[in-house]
C-alpha cells in the first residue's frame, strides 16, 4: 500500500517563493533605511561643536568603570524591589478591581472603598505618594515601624497596584455576561465562575495592558531612592558629586535598559498575539 504525498502545485510554489522574496526586501530595506538614518543621526551628534564637552561629561569609560560596582550593588536593591512590588500590585489590584465589579445594595460600601482606592492613588503622582509613606508614617513615631525601603515599596506597590486594577476591571467588563450565566447554568457559583470562567478570559486580553504598567514599574523602583536608601539612581548620584561627571546616572540608565528589554520583548509578543487571535478569521 503506498502513500500519496501531497505536493503543492506550481502556482501555489509561485506564490509562497513571492511571499519569501517579498520578506527578504522588505527586511533588506528596512536593514538600509535604519542604517542611513543611524549614520546620519550619528554624523549630526558628533559633528556638534559641543560634542567633545558632552562626551566628557556623560560618556566618560573611566567614570564608568570607577563606579560601575557601587552602582550594580544599588541595583540589586532595585531588582529586589520590582519583584515585591509587582507580586503585591498584582494581588492588590485583583482584590481591588473584582471588589469594583461585585453587584447588589448589599456590597455598596466595598464597591465605594475600592473606588475612593482607585481614584485617589491613580490621581496622586508617585513621588508624593513615596513622599507621604517614607516621611509621614515614621513622623507618627508609632511601634515597629518598618524601614523607608518597605514603605517607599508599600507606596510603590499601592499606586500600580490602583493603575492595574482599572486594566483587569476593564478586562472583566469586557467579557460577555452570557459567559457568567452560562457558568451559573452549569452549577457554578458567583465565585467559582469567577475564578474558572470570568478572570482566566479578562486577564488574557488585558494582559498586554497589565505587561505594560509591570514595565513602568520596573524603571519607577528608582524612585526609591527619594526616601533614602541606595539604590542604582541614589549611587549614581552619589558618584556624580564625587566625580563632577554625569557619566554614572547613563551607567544607571543602561542598567535599568537591559533589564527592561526582555519584559519590553515579552510585552510586544504579547500584544502582537492578541491582535492575531482578535483578527483570525478575517
Amino acid at each position: 500500500m503506498t502513500t500519496e504525498v501531497h505536493r503543492p502545485s506550481d502556482i501555489q510554489l509561485g506564490r509562497i517563493a513571492y511571499r519569501r522574496g517579498k520578506a527578504i526586501r522588505s527586511v533588506l530595506l528596512a536593514a538600509l533605511s535604519t542604517a542611513v538614518f543611524g549614520t546620519l543621526i550619528g554624523v549630526l551628534v558628533t559633528g556638534s561643536p559641543g560634542w567633545p564637552r558632552v562626551k566628557q561629561s556623560f560618556f566618560d569609560p573611566s567614570v564608568a568603570r570607577k563606579f560601575l560596582p557601587s552602582i550594580l550593588e544599588g541595583f540589586w536593591l532595585n531588582i529586589r524591589l520590582f519583584v515585591v512590588c509587582a507580586a503585591g500590585a498584582l494581588l492588590l489590584g485583583l482584590i481591588a478591581s473584582v471588589l469594583r465589579t461585585l453587584r447588589g445594595p448589599v456590597f455598596f460600601p466595598v464597591r465605594t472603598l475600592a473606588t475612593i482606592y482607585t481614584y485617589t492613588f491613580r490621581g496622586l503622582p508617585l513621588i508624593i505618594t513615596i513622599y507621604l509613606f517614607a516621611y509621614g508614617i515614621p513622623g507618627l513615631r508609632l511601634q515597629g515601624t518598618p524601614s523607608v525601603v518597605v514603605l517607599g515599596g508599600a507606596a510603590i506597590t499601592i499606586t500600580y497596584g490602583s493603575y492595574i486594577a482599572e486594566v483587569l476591571r476593564a478586562g472583566i467588563e469586557s467579557v460577555h455576561p452570557s459567559q457568567m450565566a452560562a457558568a451559573r447554568s452549569l452549577g457554578l457559583g458567583y465565585r467559582q465562575s469567577m475564578r474558572y470562567v470570568v478572570l482566566p478570559q479578562a486577564v488574557r486580553r488585558a494582559s498586554p495592558a497589565l505587561l505594560n504598567d509591570v514595565v513602568s514599574m520596573q524603571k519607577d523602583v528608582g524612585l526609591i531612592s527619594l526616601a533614602g536608601p541606595i539604590d542604582a539612581i541614589r549611587a549614581a548620584q552619589i558618584g556624580a558629586a564625587q566625580s563632577a561627571n554625569f557619566t554614572p546616572y547613563v551607567v544607571a540608565g543602561v542598567l535599568f535598559v537591559l533589564f527592561a528589554l526582555p519584559l519590553i520583548g515579552v510585552t510586544d509578543y504579547m500584544t502582537l498575539r492578541a491582535a492575531r487571535r482578535q483578527n483570525a478569521g478575517t
